[in-house]
C-alpha cells in the first residue's frame, strides 16, 4: 500500500512538471509570434498624415515686388505765425486743434506806441510839406542864390518825402501788430499767452494744414536706386519727390511720398510701409515653404509613383520675392523648378524625410499629383 502511494504521488509530480514546460514553451511561442509582428511593423513604411493647412499650391501669377519704407508723416502747407513788431500780446484765443483761416486775425500787439508813432510821422510829413510850399514861392525872389548854390532847388522835396518815408513805414509797423494767419489749417501749438511781451520774430502760433500729407522716408541707396516717381504705396500713397542728394551721415536718400487723406493721420506720426517697384510672373510659392538648409534651395512636393503617394526635394531656383498683390503682407516667392498646382509642403509642417509616405487630406487627395520622375 505505501508503495502504490509513492509511486502515485511521483506520477502527480511528473504531470504537474510536464503541465508547465508546456505552458512556458506556449507562452514563448506567443512572445516569440508578437516579436516577429512588431518586427514587421518596424519594417512597414510609416504614411505621415497631413492636415489641411500642411499643404500649399504653387500657383502661377504676379509678384509685386516692393520694398520696405519708414519715416514720419508731415503736412505739406506747415506755417509758423511770428511777431512782427516787439510789444505785448493781446486778444490771442485760438487754442490746439482749432480751424484758422488765410488772413485770419489770430491777436494784436498793443497797438499803443504804433499808433503814436504813426501820429509823429503824420505830423512831420505835414510840417515838411508847408515848408515846400513855402520854399516854392520864394523860388522866384531867390533865383541868384539858386544859382550861385546858397539855396538847394532839391533839399526840401528829398526832406518832404522822407518825411513821407518815415509816415509809410510807421503805418506798416501799425499795421503788423494784428497777427495774422498765414495759411488754412488747424493750430498745433500755441506758443504764448496773453499779456507776454513778444520781441520781433518770437513765435506765437504753429499752423498745419491736414489737407495734404506726405510721407518723409528715408532710403539705403541699393532701394533708392529701385525707385522712381510715380511708383505707388499700397495705403493710397505715391512717390511724387525723391531728394538728388544723399543725406552726409548715412547716405541715406529722402523720399517723399503724397498721402491721401485718411481718419487718423496726423502731422509727426511715424508710418511704415511698402513700395511697389515691379511686377514679375511666373510660378509662386509662399516664401516659407523653400527651405534653405542646402547649398541649393529646394521644396517638400508630394508626388505620387506606383510606390504610393510620397515626399519629394525638387530644386528650385528663386528668381525674386515680393507680395501676392500690393495689400497683404504674405511673402511670396517667384521659382522655377515645378510646376502650376504642384503640392507642397507648407512652411509650418516643418521637415520631412524625402521619400517618406504621406497621406492627403481630402481636398488635396483630390488634387491630380504629377508622377515621379524617373
Amino acid at each position: 500500500m505505501n508503495t502504490w502511494l509513492k509511486r502515485a504521488l511521483w506520477a502527480a509530480v511528473v504531470l504537474a512538471l510536464a503541465a508547465g514546460v508546456g505552458r512556458a514553451y506556449l507562452a514563448r511561442q506567443a512572445k516569440a509570434k508578437d516579436a516577429q509582428a512588431a518586427a514587421a511593423q518596424l519594417k512597414a513604411p510609416v504614411a505621415f498624415e497631413l492636415a489641411a493647412q500642411d499643404t500649399v499650391l504653387a500657383r502661377d501669377g504676379t509678384l509685386v515686388q516692393s520694398i520696405a519704407i519708414s519715416g514720419t508723416v508731415k503736412a505739406t502747407q506747415t506755417a509758423v505765425l511770428k511777431a512782427r513788431v516787439a510789444g505785448e500780446i493781446q486778444g490771442l484765443t485760438a487754442r490746439e486743434g482749432d480751424r484758422v483761416k488765410a488772413g485770419q486775425v489770430m491777436a494784436r500787439v498793443d497797438t499803443t506806441e504804433y499808433s503814436a508813432r504813426v501820429q509823429q510821422a503824420r505830423q512831420q510829413a505835414q510840417a515838411a510839406a508847408a515848408q515846400v510850399d513855402i520854399a516854392r514861392r520864394s523860388l522866384d525872389n531867390n533865383q541868384a542864390l539858386v544859382a550861385q548854390g546858397f539855396i538847394s532847388k532839391t533839399a526840401l522835396d528829398t526832406s518832404h518825402r522822407a518825411a513821407l518815408a518815415a509816415q509809410d513805414i510807421a503805418q506798416k509797423a501799425l499795421a503788423d501788430t494784428a497777427l495774422r494767419s498765414p495759411i488754412s489749417g488747424q493750430v498745433a501749438t500755441r506758443l504764448v499767452q496773453n499779456g507776454e511781451r513778444m520781441g520781433v520774430d518770437a513765435r506765437v502760433l504753429e499752423v498745419v494744414d491736414l489737407s495734404a500729407l506726405e510721407l518723409e522716408a528715408a532710403l539705403p541707396p541699393k532701394d533708392a536706386a529701385r525707385v522712381s516717381v510715380g511708383q505707388t504705396a499700397p495705403v493710397a500713397a505715391r512717390v511724387v519727390r525723391i531728394s538728388p542728394s544723399a543725406q552726409a551721415g548715412n547716405r541715406a536718400v529722402l523720399t517723399y511720398l503724397k498721402l491721401e487723406t485718411t481718419p487718423g493721420l496726423r502731422h509727426g506720426l511715424f508710418a511704415d510701409g511698402r513700395v511697389a517697384v515691379g511686377q514679375r510672373t511666373g510660378v509662386l510659392v509662399p516664401a516659407n515653404a523653400v527651405r534653405n538648409d542646402r547649398p541649393q534651395p529646394y521644396v517638400q512636393q508630394i508626388l505620387r509613383d506606383t510606390a504610393g503617394t510620397r515626399v519629394v526635394h525638387t530644386p528650385v531656383q528663386v528668381l525674386a520675392h515680393g507680395l501676392t498683390d500690393g495689400v497683404d503682407n504674405t511673402a511670396t516667392a517667384l521659382v522655377t523648378g515645378i510646376a502650376n498646382n504642384s503640392i507642397l509642403i507648407s512652411g509650418r509642417a516643418g521637415f520631412i524625410q524625402e521619400n517618406t509616405a504621406v497621406t492627403l487630406p481630402g481636398a488635396s487627395a483630390a488634387a491630380t499629383l504629377p508622377a515621379t520622375k524617373p
